[in-house]
């Protein structure tokens, strides 16, 4: 199972969704409307090839009205926790800083499920700090479904098979998970292709 390639179209389909749920702390002092821009890989890929670095989804955020600066949210899926690296993200962070001369960005890391790793990097001397790096992450498999199963964010919903909850509940998961993609997403296109999503990942037959 392709996991970065579900999640990726996830957020592309829904941006201002997954930066809100995904990176809560940040959208929720974010107002009025956003303009938010997926940056192109085509475009990653020329730039970064070289250091064979390449994010999942970087999306940039900009106000209309040009009440604040833009900044970008880089987004990563990490199906295994263990294979994380943060000198890796913060290399990606740096690169695009340099990118579009920017220096308000968020990186995001999305666990599939629980990540034991260090969550700051930082260089320093006895005397002093000069390079530190932190980062958000959302685990997945600790959130408890319930808090979610009556969210308006289709994001949310569409992850509850991911998030943490009893065996007996399954069905109730799905259930939630499909209710919440009907009345939330109009498109019958999209519809179907969540339904994927959805499905691949509530592992019914298990």
């Amino acid at each position: 199972m392709n996991h970065d390639q579900n999640f990726k179209n996830l957020i592309l389909d829904y941006p201002r969704q997954a930066i809100e749920f995904f990176a809560a702390e940040e959208m929720a002092v974010f107002d009025g409307p956003l303009r938010i821009t997926p940056v192109r890989q085509e475009q990653l890929k020329h730039r970064l090839k070289e250091r064979h670095r390449e994010l999942d989804v970087p999306l940039l955020v900009e106000w209309p009205s040009g009440d604040k600066e833009m900044i970008l949210f880089a987004l990563e899926e990490e199906t295994q926790s263990s294979r994380f690296s943060i000198h890796r993200l913060a290399h990606y962070c740096i690169d695009l800083g340099e990118m579009f001369q920017l220096d308000r960005i968020v990186p995001v890391v999305i666990f599939l499920n629980n990540y034991r790793g260090p969550t700051t990097l930082s260089y320093a001397s006895d005397s002093r700090i000069y390079l530190q790096f932190n980062f958000l992450f959302c685990e997945l498999s600790v959130i408890p479904w319930q808090k979610f199963r009556a969210s308006s964010n289709i994001v949310a919903r569409l992850n509850l098979p991911n998030m943490s909850y009893p065996k007996g509940d399954k069905v109730d998961v799905y259930a939630s998970a499909m209710q919440g993609l009907f009345q939330l997403e109009p498109a019958m296109d999209k519809q179907f292709k969540c339904l994927d999503f959805v499905d691949l990942y509530s592992k019914l037959e298990q």
